[in-house]
């Protein structure tokens, strides 16, 4: 039996809740997989109709009537190939995270997920139901099996799928993007291929939702473990990958050469642009704004909104005050007039001090302090918002993962904003991540996007005279590492001291972590870059007695 089979995968961007235009994007796709590339198999990623996650619209009484409208339309399309679609099934009394594979116009086959993900930011065990049956259908003569997403990373329906003599395993997916997840899909696509000794189709979701990045990276595998990543990552693509089939029925890809993966630096700054262009785009903002202060995270932030949406879209606004140096003035509007933005100066003198008028009585007697401080903060959150409502521009917060840690932010001040981009990177990463923006400004013949002044100056709030970040809190250095033991990797106290911290330092910066859940629990969401993120990613109590010890 010698020929081919040409499978088109489908990496695509879907709106969670649209079932309607997911569908007819699904059936559009599926007749250009056709007519231009020939398609034996179209794959979609999982819960494709929904897209991914729906959370609880799966609780909608409305859901199963829109999901058996969408999948008749589907087979109605009569597209001459077969299609895989993911989607969810109300079956029997039990909802169930579903695959069809719909063929000449009708279902031939349809699988239920059997590991359902309940870790991290998953939440499968609170809609579906775990289902136990393999699924293998026919097509073009080759025995294909079916599995959706964390089923690949267990061995067990992998071992249904060989011992029922499968030609080909495909694996739809909704796989959200963490730093390190696409080393860890390639080692687990090579393990799981060599282990059934047949190739593996591994289809994933692009696009942001809400934190959530995917970053699709769609890959293939021959049946000898080599893969390969033939998708593009954090964009949409009709990947084609052509098996050659001998006369044992044997499917060998035809693979593409090894190639470099990108940095960590860049995936993460991508999945950044992604995850702000989304948001903006599905929920129909007209444009954003920040704050742009003179620091590197703002800085940063106006990078990645310009680089999301285009400079024509993008407003900064830099907003002094008596501490606030010229140097901070100089360098915001360097950065502005550089990416060519909408940039306006307004003061909040004046608005500072009818606050202190107002409540001059009420602080009569007390010393000037930190309620002084967030007054600033929250003047400069009051403008920002103020343009927003007239203008209907989304407010980018710009604080990050390690301030927010800690709770070195200010609620109404500058934690207001609806998204935040630098939400889950650490301080030291963002200098990071605005070394690799301005290696590509530079690699692309253009000046640096971020005035290397920002990246040299010492982080300062500009609250108080003479104000730097590491008088309140350990060196950056340090306290990112004491974070991410903490908070990524649940390391108690006496564990992170054990690795050569100062103990009273490392209680302090826990301290921290556990007082301010109640500010992270107000935030702004914001791109999930690592493991463990605040939101989804991790869920604390904020009124608790836990004590951390040393």
């Amino acid at each position: 039996m010698d020929g081919q089979l040409i499978v088109v995968m489908a990496q695509i961007n879907l709106l969670v809740g649209d079932i309607k235009g997911n569908t007819e994007r699904i059936i559009r796709i599926s007749q250009e997989a056709v007519a231009s590339y020939d398609a034996d198999l179209v794959v979609f990623p999982e819960l494709a109709l929904t897209s991914y996650p729906p959370e609880d619209l799966l609780l909608r009484p409305a859901l199963q009537e829109r999901i058996d409208a969408a999948l008749s339309a589907i087979q109605q399309a009569c597209i001459p190939a077969a299609l895989i679609i993911g989607h969810p099934q109300h079956d029997q009394g039990k909802l169930y995270n579903a695959l069809s594979v719909i063929v000449d116009g009708a279902c031939v086959a349809r699988y239920y997920k059997q590991h359902l993900p309940n870790y991290q930011v998953f939440d499968e065990l609170r809609y579906f139901s775990p289902g136990h049956q393999p699924c293998l259908t026919t097509i073009k003569g080759l025995k294909i099996g079916f599995t959706i997403c964390e089923d690949l990373w267990n061995s067990s329906p992998i071992q249904q799928i060989s011992q029922a003599g499968a030609d080909l395993l495909v694996n739809i997916n909704a796989s959200p993007f963490s730093q390190y997840k696409l080393e860890q899909r390639i080692d687990l696509l090579r393990e799981r291929s060599i282990q059934a000794a047949v190739p593996i189709v591994y289809v994933n979701l692009v696009g942001g939702q809400d934190e959530l990045v995917f970053d699709g990276y769609s890959l293939v595998s021959d049946a000898s473990g080599n893969v390969s990543v033939p998708g593009p990552g954090f964009a949409e693509a009709l990947i084609t990958v052509s098996f050659e089939i001998d006369q044992g029925k044997r499917l060998t890809p035809r693979l593409s050469a090894h190639h470099t993966l990108p940095s960590v630096e860049q995936r993460s700054y991508q999945a950044m642009v992604l995850g702000l262009r989304d948001y903006v785009s599905k929920n129909h903002f007209k444009s954003v704004l920040l704050g742009l202060s003179g620091g590197i995270d703002s800085a940063l932030t106006l990078a990645v909104a310009v680089d999301a949406i285009g400079a024509d879209r993008v407003s900064a606004v830099m907003m002094p005050f008596t501490y606030t140096s010229d140097l901070s003035i100089h360098l915001a509007k360097q950065q502005a007039e550089r990416l060519s933005v909408n940039f306006s100066i307004i003061s909040i003198k004046e608005s500072f001090n009818a606050f202190m008028s107002a409540l001059s009585d009420e602080f009569a007697g007390l010393p000037s302090g930190l309620a002084e401080q967030n007054i600033q903060a929250r003047c400069r959150g009051v403008m920002l918002m103020a343009i927003s409502n007239k203008k209907g521009a989304l407010v980018l917060t710009t604080g990050n993962k390690s301030e927010v840690a800690v709770g070195y932010c200010t609620l109404y001040g500058d934690m207001a904003g609806g998204f935040g981009v630098l939400k889950d990177a650490s301080k030291m990463f963002v200098y990071a991540l605005a070394r690799y923006r301005n290696m590509c400004a530079l690699n692309d013949g253009e000046e640096l996007i971020i005035p290397q002044q920002v990246i040299d100056r010492p982080p300062t709030a500009e609250l108080a005279p003479g104000q730097r970040d590491d008088d309140n809190l350990p060196p950056y250095e340090r306290l990112d590492k004491i974070l991410a033991y903490y908070v990524e990797q649940d390391l108690s106290a006496a564990d992170i001291t054990a690795l050569g911290f100062d103990a009273d330092e490392v209680l302090r910066v826990i301290r921290l972590v556990d007082l301010n859940e109640y500010k992270r629990r107000q935030s702004a969401p914001g791109v999930r870059l690592t493991e463990r993120g605040f939101g989804r990613d991790r869920r604390y109590p904020i009124t608790q007695g836990w004590k951390a010890v040393n």
